[in-house]
């Protein structure tokens, strides 16, 4: 079925740490089959200032109304830049949702250790997953041969964007949903649900790993496909 006239047609996806804009291509096929427009925004992971500019550009460029979609550290990502006028729905998948004022780590304060993500960090501040946990702590529910490939393809994250707030909380003034792995071992799952009720997002739980937005396109692309007709 296709959009009808009081759809918004335009969605822009935010990846997160680790990873790059390809990990979205299951719900690009799902949503432009559809007859959405959907664009992929490629994070530098260099600062939030840059994914956040990274973010506005591609926002820019929509012809009208849009939903922006972000996952893991996508969320903080769309939190500060869903500001925008063009922005009119946010969606969560597996993301962080800090307040104004608030860091990205604060998040984790007060919430379980996650064991089976860990984060190797290089001299220069910049962080990789480690790569004998990569497929227990990010991608548990893809094959060996497909976290491999994401293992050996990560991006890796300026890790000093964690420590720097947000200035804004779109969540605040947008309508706001969420998709929440029940298998997700980057973050406790008491601290997205935390997150996502706070934000007042209207909740989706899928039994999946941290790599949802890879591993489960078709629900992830149902939700953004409500935003799409709701927020409007």
């Amino acid at each position: 079925m296709g959009i009808t006239g009081q759809e918004i047609k335009n969605v822009v996806l935010v990846h997160g740490a680790f990873a790059d804009g390809s990990g979205w291509r299951g719900v690009y096929d799902v949503l432009t089959s559809r007859g959405y427009r959907v664009t992929i925004v490629q994070n530098p992971l260099t600062s939030l200032e840059d994914d956040v500019a990274a973010t506005t550009r591609v926002l820019d460029l929509q012809d009208g109304p849009a939903i922006l979609v972000g996952h893991s550290w996508g969320g903080t990502v769309i939190t500060e830049a869903g500001i925008h006028p063009k922005v009119a729905g946010l969606v969560y998948v597996s993301a962080l949702a800090p307040d104004a004022g608030e860091t990205t780590a604060q998040q984790y304060e007060g919430f379980a250790p996650t064991p089976d993500f860990v984060i190797d960090v290089g001299d220069d501040g910049f962080g990789y997953i480690n790569g004998e946990k990569f497929k227990a702590g990010f991608a548990a529910d893809t094959s060996d041969a497909d976290a491999a490939f994401m293992r050996d393809s990560q991006v890796p994250i300026n890790m000093s964007a964690f420590a720097v707030a947000v200035k804004n909380a779109a969540w605040r003034d947008k309508p706001t949903w969420a998709v929440i792995a029940t298998d997700d071992k980057a973050f406790d799952q008491a601290m997205l649900q935390h997150m996502a009720k706070r934000s007042g997002a209207e909740i989706t739980n899928v039994a999946a790993s941290h790599a949802l937005f890879l591993t489960q396109p078709g629900v992830v692309s149902d939700v953004i496909m409500t935003a799409a007709r709701n927020a409007g």
